[in-house]
């Protein structure tokens, strides 16, 4: 029964997958999830449902339009199958429960907002919004492990026996996480507009914050911020060394490769033009740290805890 349990989950996953698809194409167009029904986006052909099953329908057509043949994005197929393993992964992770539901709704939202910003440098309030109520909500029923009963155990511990008091620190605890969350990027955001003179992070970051703050609690709404920041600058450093070596390969194989100076000056010149261009999309960023934090964030904050 677990087995078939697990297996009917992981079809389920598959099945948001495909409307997760459907919601990353439209929502930044301004349009409907619900209607009309998909269509091939290059010929417009509609796609019948028996061409609308989640990863069969994209292998038996070979990756291709049925009508004009035009090549279907692997995007597709990797969306669904990342949402069944998420959804897998929940269910192993914390049983049929409802904290199982609330890592579901929490992966399927972070999943759209991270492939929409990554292809369209956008976070649509349709989902940020919606997913900050869910977060609040779902606070009230799946405790989240609040800040305030750790630093001052003995402060609470009267309070929090009763099941009403629970769901009151829970609830307090997913609304300062979205504050605090919120307020950190909405604060970084505006020093780095003050001190370069440009925007460096979207208003759609602030939002999306707020709501993994108010799906996370405090603690882990801090994990988030730093190892998304962490991973980010990462990211950004190897774009730029990456940038550094191509134009030094290029530099090689020219006919008369430039001095050795001279190339050195123009291959910093474009890592910085790269630095300073680029629009990273954080939010990739901020999403895929916040499912690990939701995961493993206890466990990380315990190792490294002992470890100190």
């Amino acid at each position: 029964m677990e087995l078939l349990l697990a297996a009917a989950i992981f079809g389920l996953g598959l099945c948001f997958g495909s409307f997760l698809n459907v919601c990353i194409y439209r929502l930044p167009q301004g349009k409907s999830v619900i209607t009309p029904r998909s269509a091939c986006p290059r010929c417009g052909d509609p796609i019948p449902l028996y061409h609308n099953i989640p990863v069969v329908s994209w292998l038996i057509l070979r990756g291709k339009c049925r009508a004009c043949k035009e090549p279907i994005s692997p995007r597709y197929l990797a969306i669904e199958v990342l949402t069944g393993l998420l959804f897998l992964g929940c269910y192993v992770h914390f049983g049929p429960t409802l904290a199982m539901l609330k890592c579901t709704v929490l992966g399927f939202l972070l999943l759209g907002l991270i492939f929409t910003d990554a292809e369209m440098k956008l976070l649509p309030d349709a989902l940020t919004l919606p997913g900050l109520a869910l977060g609040i909500g779902f606070s009230l029923v799946v405790p989240v492990n609040d800040l305030a009963s750790r630093i001052v155990p003995g402060l609470v511990s009267a309070a929090v026996r009763s099941e009403v008091s629970w769901r009151l620190w829970s609830l307090a605890d997913s609304l300062l996480g979205a504050a605090i969350g919120a307020s950190f990027l909405y604060g970084a955001a505006a020093i780095y507009l003050r001190a370069r003179g440009v925007e460096g992070m979207g208003f759609g970051d602030v939002k999306l914050m707020a709501m993994i703050g108010a799906f996370l609690g405090v603690r882990l709404t801090v994990v988030t911020i730093f190892a998304a920041s962490l991973t980010g600058t990462l990211f950004g450093l190897s774009t730029v060394f990456a940038v550094w070596m191509k134009r030094r390969r290029r530099n090689e194989a020219r006919a008369t490769p430039l001095p050795e100076i001279e190339a050195r000056r123009r291959a910093w010149h474009s890592a910085r033009l790269a630095l300073r261009c680029y629009e990273m999309p954080f939010g990739v960023f901020l999403g895929a740290m916040g499912i690990l934090s939701f995961l493993f964030g206890d466990q990380l904050l315990h190792w490294y805890w002992r470890a100190l």
